[in-house]
């Protein structure tokens, strides 16, 4: 990441003012991104070094037990980061490209409310609602 970007990143809020999407406001995305990606990953490493140190001889079945839970959960956790650091690689990509910020089924902004809480965010509410409410049904039956 350049200092530049940085700079935007750590001194710049978006505002509803400013042409949406400008140049500005994507630097400052891709830096969100960008970090968010990075803690994730430092995240991830330090699991990986936990559960090679981890001593998988435990004498009493109980405590075995306690590892074998904590060990599947952190394995689950490292599968959800894995997940979120390929949203966030598809967002840079679509940064990229010119599509960031845009909702992939009605193309209306998305808000830089919404993606300044959720930057990985590819549906604007209202489509998001009704994906969730399509999924909700479809589940039910």
């Amino acid at each position: 990441m350049t200092k530049e970007v940085t700079n935007i990143h750590r001194n710049y809020v978006p505002s509803e003012s400013e042409e949406y999407m400008c140049a500005n406001q994507l630097a400052y995305f891709r830096a969100k991104l960008l970090d968010w990606k990075k803690n994730l990953q430092e995240e991830f490493a330090e699991a990986v070094n936990l559960l090679k140190e981890k001593n998988w001889n435990e004498p009493d079945i109980t405590d075995r037990a306690s590892d074998e839970t904590d060990v599947s959960l952190e394995l689950r956790t490292q599968d959800r980061y894995r997940k979120l650091i390929s949203k966030i690689d598809d967002a840079i990509v679509r940064i990229d490209t010119g599509n960031y910020g845009y909702c992939q089924e009605t193309n209306e902004p998305i808000g830089l409310k919404r993606l300044d809480a959720r930057p990985i965010a590819t549906f604007s509410i209202s489509a998001q609602e009704r994906h969730e409410r399509f999924e909700r049904n479809h589940n039910e039956e």
